[in-house]
């Protein structure tokens, strides 16, 4: 079979070996694709790496140098999963990385080797082992999970494939194994089936499998499929099959159906077997791939070979699935990376060939059975024919077997559901057996196919049966005339939204309403709900029910479709509001209480219910005041709740205006209604306008009552002030009383003078207000003056015993008896408040007064301060002992008290505020009065800082007589420490240390009680140093029982240095003496002489810190050697080498590593053995135990050019990138190239590399060169170096060696190239012929685009695909570029179509002979109207007339002008024709203009067409004409279709005697001549016998014509009379309706009669057709009044 036509298409994407590949590394071991995105390589010489070839650019792979024992590229993204033994056991270490970030993603170390690994999705690993299976997924840090154990089937295979399914709940694993002993050369397969939910293993024979999901018929959930190829050898027989069974089968929904097939191996391959099977998802076809290049194509559903080749001549051993095409790519031995894909143009054919040949050779075998099981599972049932089963009919029935026909209806049925007409003629012939119960279990199993056909043949059979099959095949209006033959009304409404019928509604409606009415009010209410609204007018239904007097359920129906409340629905709210209230005035009060519609014709209802007494209603719809408040009067038959709730839709002016009216009508009968109101509605008539409305009336009582409910929210002090005042009119006293008593808001002066002003028998109204805003004087007087004294007592006793001072005040004010005022206050007594009552008293000098009152407290036990404050005035004033009243009593206030007796005895006062501690008090009456002794004493006493800092102020002018007297008097006279410590404190915080020193100096240094004390010494030593530095020494030396460190410390800070060191001294603190001397006097001379009398390790430590501060390093050393300390060998290590002094440091390098084991320290003693040229110490040193870095000081000697040394560190460590670089820097080149050779590392190649360059070693060189261009990031460094210094030669040189190199890649070849294009330009093209597939393209197009290499750049954009830029170049550069034939290849692929028309400039200027060829291979491309144009322009239109030629079948202006124009100056009139007629996109007018005066007649001919085709009818005759070209010219008048032009051209015939054209122009244009202008032009011309042909065939015509009006006539006069009839019918029907309204009613609007000028019911088309005669609209004649 040509490959062409071949259904599989095999395509070589790529070859391994092409792009660097070993062909020894092209093994399953080493070569894995995991997915068509990757195939990742693994290399393990010259030295191991990884190669992963990107799919998209597989030109261009990754290499990287990766030691592994196995590596996956990830199926989606760029994760490499890596797998490594580790050396000396038998675990295995995995590895994933991420290449893009360059990180680990995850790691794991196994403890068993793993055999097999494969991503089995893009998160997941599968890992077989010897024993397990293992799934590791790269997501958290989760651990590999056991999923199964190996079955024993697989013990000692090789296992090459690992799969689960989509859902990975199954999961396959394969392997192969040696053949059996009679046939070893047949490899065995073995497979392991495990389900996941079940826990279980099923051990099979097949060599390989897939999974897939199909979709089964009638189950809306996928199947989970597996497929698998087995070839085995069993007594010598070889069998190979092909096996599609479904996994986990779902219960209660259809399954798949187990396939098996036969794989039919060639002689040649008996000992073939498959490797791998591929299951495409797109086209539904699987794929058996086999080792020896075998492929298989069978088709999923039916297990049908569809196709078999040969693929490859090498073995495969690989293969991948490539989901998005549909196919797969295979690898083989050779390298081939093989893709297949689908012919989808070819399949099919090629499929249903095979299919129908097959089916024709089983029918001709009579193999009848095999014949239908062929065409029941043939592919997309291309045989499930009408023909087919014309075939099977056709067959005689043998007698005694089963008619060839049900054997093909019995293997369609086994297989799944007949289509439509298999149904049909199955189920005919079940009818004619009458077996229906057949045909219900074949449609209770889906089996057949529903069609109207069918349904009209079960119907004759079984009704019910036949509904289903119409519902099943949608034949909907079958459907619904079923339905109505059952009376099943409901169901058809259902049954039409469900299919979006539409059928005939108002019919049904009738139909029911005859029968049922409630019925017809569900059915219309149905239909109300439907979707896109009712299918039948409301106005029409209601009139329906209204016909047959049915107002109730017009009523109900209406009532439920209005309940939107559109506007669109007024008139119907109008409707069913007028029937009520006419008919049932309850119902219509009903629906208007339930408020549910809004846009129906108020003012008609509100008359209406005026009229049917629902007085309510229609003051509710009527919207003028005048109606209102003739109806509202009607207060008798008006619920009152609702009139109250009326007056709240009413405006503020109206409402008042109505209530006045009421009020006017009956005062007495309707207030309690307008109170209601106003209580209601206050808010919204305003308080005020209804205060003044009952005032208006001098209805105080119904002020009383609206207030009365308005108070308890209303703040406004006018508002109580006359609720007040209503109340105490109407003598409602107690809420006068409740009122003054609870509210706050009146205006308490106002209400009291109206109280007092009314006199009101009962005073308690005047007292609640009074005694709540403070006019408890003015109560009194009005009290008193009223002879009212009971209520003044009561007052007192009951009301409000706390305002009896003021009581008591006034009546002294009024002069009122003694007896009586001690009379009140003892009746009070405890309840009374002493304070104000004795300010009230002392107030008016009648203290004395209370005497009685206080000493009867005193005596019942009172402690209350202002009983005793006030009984301590008498007693002060009275003299009576006031000291012992004073020390002795525990109740009074002091500072009142002391307040008191300033004045009068200063001394009293002391005493009453030192009692009181009243300190701020006392110190002002002391300083005043001069009293500082006794203030002395009080703060020595008192021990508060506070007051002390007040005292000690210096903005206290009496604080030095207070000192004097505290340390002369106070501080001698006190025994308590306390004491003394707290006025100490106190100096200290006043910052006076002078007093301090001569108050300490008096209590420590003079034999005291406090002489030893530890804190005094301290304190007089720290005052001394901070006050009076002179004096420290001698307190130093004279005391003993101080805090000699702190003291110290203390002294340093005050600087007083020798001071510090005499303490530190004395109590032997030689450490912080020496700090002193170094650290503040700063003498490092003393410091050592002080040293050496101590003679302490930590005193010479400080010294050395010292003299390494100073500089001093060699003394610092010694003194760090004397103190044995290593501790800051950091800082010594520094200064030895600042000052350089290395053989001191060595010294003590040697000491510190006696006591420490430290790396710094070693690794600074060889860097000082290499500074005094101790090399042989060196070698020495390091040959001994050492724990310096040897690494970290060979760098550091390298970096200080210390080379020598650095070398024998370097060699000593085995470090050759590092010794490399030390022998380069000694000019030992040979010996850097070995050491670089065992480093091996790029870095090392590189330095080593340049150094031999700049030394000129370039044989050296050449050899580091080529370990360092294999690495593609360092090629290009290397090229610019030698370029830099201008090696060209021996540049070229390495990179021509490095073409033979085994890890050659692009980066060689490429720069090798661009070497050439630079410095040897010949050698350019052959390069890029002979490795075009080996070069990076854009690099090397930029480097010849520089060097000016034309035709080398045009060979490489034609190469990388660059059409655009290779056409250019030629362009540009055609003495060097320009190839006429490669030109043409390349100018059709470009994608700039710019270049097309530059193309066509380029050949026009230099190859003009050649343009038409290049035209013609753009012709499908190019504008042809920019290319005429360009040629137009250039003046040469003539040169491409060949190609406008071939293009002009594209009918384009401008080539159609071009030819045209060229076709005129030739004088071509036959081309010009047949250009004008097969091509109109042109100027026909110009053109026409252009030729009409032409010497040729053809030419001027065509210009007539021209003008005939473009209707300039008149021009093209008269050119005609001219040219006596009268058959052109009476054509033209029959196409114009204007009788002028005709009869002008019969009159000049007639004038040019012209008579044969007269009689031909009449037969020509016979539609276009009047009869009488052709007779009257012939008689008068005596012309009559050549116009008579044209009389008798008008005369004929017109007889018709006449024949057909009478005809016409008579019919219409028949339909009017029938017309006529059916409509005096209709009038005979009259309307129930019509008959509800009462005459007198007035229309609504809009609604008015035939002269009205609104708008009437919508025109309703009869309903013929239905039985029944057509009705008008509304089924109603019209009503004038209505």
């Amino acid at each position: 079979m040509a490959a062409a036509n071949a259904p599989i298409v095999m395509q070589e994407v790529l070859t391994l070996p092409s792009i660097g590949i070993n062909s020894q590394f092209i093994t399953f071991t080493h070569v894995t694709m995991e997915s068509d995105k990757y195939i990742c390589v693994r290399e393990t010489s010259p030295q191991n790496s990884v190669v992963i070839v990107d799919m998209s650019m597989p030109m261009q792979p990754l290499r990287r140098p990766i030691t592994a024992d196995s590596a996956l590229m990830n199926p989606n993204s760029r994760i490499l999963a890596l797998k490594a033994q580790i050396p000396g056991t038998t675990q295995d270490h995995l590895q994933v990385f991420n290449i893009e970030a360059k990180t680990k993603i995850k790691s794991h170390q196994m403890p068993e080797q793993v055999a097999f690994w494969k991503w089995i999705s893009p998160k997941m690993l599968g890992l077989i082992t010897q024993t397990s299976v293992y799934h590791w997924s790269i997501e958290g840090e989760s651990e590999p999970v056991k999923m199964f154990d190996r079955a024993a089937n697989l013990t000692n295979n090789q296992i090459i494939n690992y799969k689960c399914d989509p859902s990975e709940k199954w999961l396959v694993l394969i392997g192969i194994a040696p053949g059996a002993p009679e046939k070893p050369q047949l490899v065995k397969g073995n497979m392991q089936l495990y389900s996941v939910d079940q826990q279980r293993s099923q051990a099979l024979e097949a060599h390989a499998a897939s999974f897939t999901t199909f979709k089964v018929v009638g189950n809306e959930n996928p199947s989970i499929l597996i497929s698998f190829a087995s070839k085995s050898s069993n007594a010598g027989q070889i069998t190979s099959k092909l096996h599609v069974i479904e996994l986990g089968a779902q219960p209660g929904k259809p399954g798949f159906t187990k396939k098996q097939a036969d794989l039919f191996f060639p002689p040649d391959f008996a000992d073939d077997f498959p490797v791998a099977m591929q299951i495409s998802q797109k086209y539904s076809l699987i794929y058996v791939i086999t080792k020896l290049g075998l492929l298989f194509v069978y088709d999923l559903e039916t297990a049908s070979a569809v196709y078999r080749n040969r693929i490859s001549p090498d073995p495969i051993f690989l293969t991948s699935e490539a989901a998005s095409i549909g196919g797969f790519y295979a690898i083989n031995r050779k390298g081939q990376v093989l893709r297949a894909t689908v012919n989808e143009t070819t399949i099919i054919p090629f499929i249903s060939g095979q299919v129908v040949q097959r089916f024709q050779e089983l029918f001709s075998q009579t193999k009848y059975k095999e014949a239908a099981e062929l065409a029941a599972e043939s592919p997309q049932g291309i045989l499930r024919t009408p023909e087919t089963v014309a075939k099977f009919q056709s067959v005689p029935v043998q007698p005694g077997q089963t008619p060839p026909l049900l054997q093909y209806f019995g293997t369609l049925l086994t297989r799944g559901k007949l289509n439509a007409f298999e149904s049909l003629e199955l189920s005919r012939l079940v009818v004619n057996q009458n077996k229906n119960n057949l045909l219900e279990n074949w449609l209770a199993e889906d089996k057949l196919e529903c069609s109207e056909e069918l349904g009209d043949l079960v119907k004759t059979v079984d009704n019910d049966l036949a509904l289903k099959i119409y519902i099943k095949a949608r034949v909907t209006p079958k459907v619904v005339a079923a339905f109505a033959e059952r009376r099943e009304f409901d169901k058809i409404l259902i049954y039409s939204k469900q299919v979006g019928y539409t059928p005939d509604y108002l019919f049904l409606l009738q139909t029911i309403l005859r029968a049922d009415p409630q019925g017809a009010v569900n059915f219309a209410l149905m239909m109300s709900q439907m979707e896109g609204g009712c299918p039948v007018d409301y106005n029409t239904i209601t009139d329906l029910f209204l016909q047959r007097n049915l107002i109730r359920e017009a009523t109900a129906f209406l009532l439920d479709v209005l309940k939107p409340n559109l506007p669109e629905h007024a008139f119907l709210q109008t409707k069913v509001l007028e029937i009520n209230l006419v008919t049932y005035p309850n119902v219509a009060d009903a629906i208007l209480a339930n408020g549910m519609f809004s846009h129906y014709d108020r003012p008609r209802i509100a008359q209406l219910c005026e009229k049917a007494g629902l007085y309510i209603r229609a003051l509710q719809h009527y919207s003028e005041l005048p109606d209102i408040k003739r109806v509202i009067v009607n207060t008798h038959a008006i619920e009152p709740q609702a009139l109250v709730e009326f007056f709240g839709t009413l405006s503020k002016e109206w409402a008042l205006e109505c209530m006045k009216d009421l009020l006017l009508v009956n005062l007495r009968g309707n207030l309690q209604i307008i109170v209601q109101a106003a209580k209601e509605y206050s808010e919204q008539l305003g308080v005020d306008a209804c205060i003044k409305l009952f005032e208006q009336f001098k209805s105080y009582e119904g002020l009383y009552f609206f207030l009365g409910s308005y108070l308890s929210s209303s703040e406004d002090p006018d508002i109580h002030f006359k609720y007040i005042e209503a109340a105490a009119k109407t003598g409602q006293l107690k809420e006068v009383e409740r009122v003054t008593r609870e509210s706050n808001f009146y205006d308490p002066e106002k209400t009291k003078n109206f109280l007092m002003e009314a006199k009101l028998p009962d005073a308690r109204p005047l007292i609640n207000v009074c005694d709540r805003f403070g006019f408890v004087p003015d109560l009194t007087h009005y009290l008193y003056t009223n002879n009212m004294l009971r209520y003044i007592e009561g007052y007192v006793q009951k009301v409000n015993p706390g305002n009896a001072p003021m009581v008591v005040g006034q009546l002294l004010d009024d002069e009122c008896p003694e007896d009586f005022i001690k009379g009140l206050i003892l009746s009070v007594r405890s309840l009374l408040p002493v304070e104000p009552l004795v300010a009230e008293c002392e107030k008016r000098n009648r203290l004395r007064l209370l005497t009685q009152f206080l000493e009867h407290l005193v005596s019942e036990g009172s402690q209350d301060v202002h009983v005793h404050n006030a009984l301590g005035k008498i007693i002060i004033d009275s003299n009576n002992n006031p000291e012992h009243f004073l020390t002795t009593n525990p109740y009074y206030d002091s500072r009142v008290v002391g307040k008191y007796c300033e004045k009068r005895d200063p001394t009293l006062a002391v005493v009453a505020y030192r009692r009181g501690q009243c300190d701020d008090e006392l110190i002002n009456v002391t300083n005043k009065n001069s009293l500082f002794k006794l203030q002395a004493r009080y703060v020595v006493e008192r021990m508060d800082a506070d007051m002390w800092e007040k005292v000690l102020q210096p903005e206290n002018e009496y604080r030095r007589q207070l000192i004097d007297q505290v340390v002369s008097t106070a501080l001698p006279e006190s025994k308590s420490p306390e004491q003394v410590s707290a006025a100490v404190k106190a100096f200290m915080t006043a910052d006076l240390p002078h007093e301090l020193i001569e108050l300490l100096e008096k209590i420590v240094l003079q034999n005291s009680a406090f002489s030893g004390n530890f804190n005094l010494q301290n304190l007089l030593i720290l005052t001394a140093i901070k006050a009076d530095p002179p004096r420290v020494m001698d307190y130093i030396n004279r005391l003993d029982n101080f805090d000699g460190p702190a003291v110290g410390e203390v002294a340093v800070e005050a600087q007083l240095y020798e001071e510090a060191f005499a303490i530190f001294k004395k109590f032997n603190l030689n450490v912080q003496a020496v700090n002193v001397l170094l650290d503040n006097i700063q003498s490092i001379e003393r410091a050592v002489e002080f040293a050496f009398r101590v003679e302490e390790d930590a005193v010479w430590s400080q010294v050395a810190k010292a003299q390494l501060r100073e500089g001093l390093v060699s003394d610092a050393i010694e003194s760090f050697i004397r103190a044995d300390d290593e501790t800051q060998f950091h800082d010594v290590i520094r200064a030895a080498e600042d000052a350089n002094v290395y053989h001191d440091l060595v010294k003590y390098l040697l000491m510190v590593r006696q006591k420490l084991k430290e790396p710094k320290v070693d690794g600074e003693l060889i860097f000082a053995y290499a500074k005094i040229d101790r090399l042989g110490d060196i070698e020495e040193f390091i040959l001994m135990p050492n724990v310096a870095n040897l690494q970290t000081v060979g760098d550091r000697l390298f970096d200080d050019a210390l080379y020598e040394a650095a070398k024998i560190i370097f060699a000593f460590i085995s470090n050759w990138a590092k010794l490399a670089c030390t022998l380069v820097k000694l000019k030992q080149f040979q010996g850097a190239v070995d050491a670089a050779r065992k480093a091996n590392s790029s870095k090392t190649w590189k330095e080593v590399c340049f150094a031999c360059v700049d030394a000129e070693e370039f044989r050296l060189a050449q050899i580091c060169g080529l370990n360092i261009i294999i690495q593609v990031d360092d090629l290009e460094e290397v090229s610019e170096y030698y370029q830099n210094r201008g090696c060209f030669n021996e540049l070229i040189s390495l990179m021509e060696s490095g073409l033979g190199l085994e890890r050659a890649h692009m980066g060689i070849f490429t720069e090798l190239g661009v070497l050439y294009a630079r410095y040897r330009p010949e050698k350019l093209m052959e390069h890029i012929k002979l490795f075009s597939t080996r070069l990076n393209i854009p690099k090397l197009i930029r480097a010849c685009d520089e060097q000016q290499h034309w035709k080398e750049l045009t060979y490489l954009y034609i190469q990388y695909d660059e059409f655009d830029n290779a056409a250019t170049t030629i362009m540009n550069h055609s003495p060097d570029a320009w190839d006429h034939m490669q030109f043409k290849d390349v100018i059709v692929k470009v994608a700039n179509v710019e270049l097309y028309y530059k193309a066509v400039h380029f050949y026009f200027q230099e190859h003009p002979d050649l343009i038409n060829d290049v035209l013609h291979v753009l012709a499908l491309r190019v504008d042809h109207t920019r290319v005429v144009d360009i040629m137009r322009k250039a003046g040469h239109l003539h040169l491409v007339k060949p190609y406008m030629i071939a293009v002009q079948s594209n009918n384009v202006s401008a080539v159609n002008e071009a030819l045209n124009e060229i076709y005129v100056e030739e004088e071509d009139y036959d081309r010009l024709r047949e250009s004008v007629d097969l091509h109109d996109n042109f100027d026909q007018i110009g053109l026409a203009q252009r030729i009409e005066k032409h010497e040729l007649l053809e030419m001027r001919r065509i210009a007539a067409y021209i003008y005939k085709k473009a209707g300039r009818w008149k021009q093209s005759i008269a050119l005609s004409k001219k040219d006596k070209l009268y058959k052109d010219a009476m054509e033209t008048c029959s196409q114009s279709g204007d009788h002028e032009f005709s009869e002008e051209l019969l009159v000049y015939f007639i004038e040019q005697g012209k008579k044969e054209c007269f009689a031909a122009c009449l037969f020509i244009c016979y539609d276009l001549i009047r009869p009488d202008v052709a007779l009257e032009l012939a008689w008068i011309n005596n012309m009559i016998d050549f116009a008579f042909p044209y009389l008798l065939q008008f005369i004929r015509e017109y007889a018709s014509k006449v024949d057909e009006l009478v005809k016409y006539k008579i019919e219409s006069q028949l339909e009017e009379k029938t017309k006529e009839k059916e409509e005096k019918d209709l009038v005979a029907q009259q309307n129930m309706y019509a008959q509800l309204l009462p005459l007198a009613l007035p229309a609504p609007p809009g609604m008015g009669g035939p002269m009205g000028g609104g708008y009437g019911p919508p025109p309703v088309p009869p309903m013929g057709g239905m039985g029944m005669p057509p009705m008008p609209p509304f089924g109603m004649p019209p009503m004038g009044s209505y």
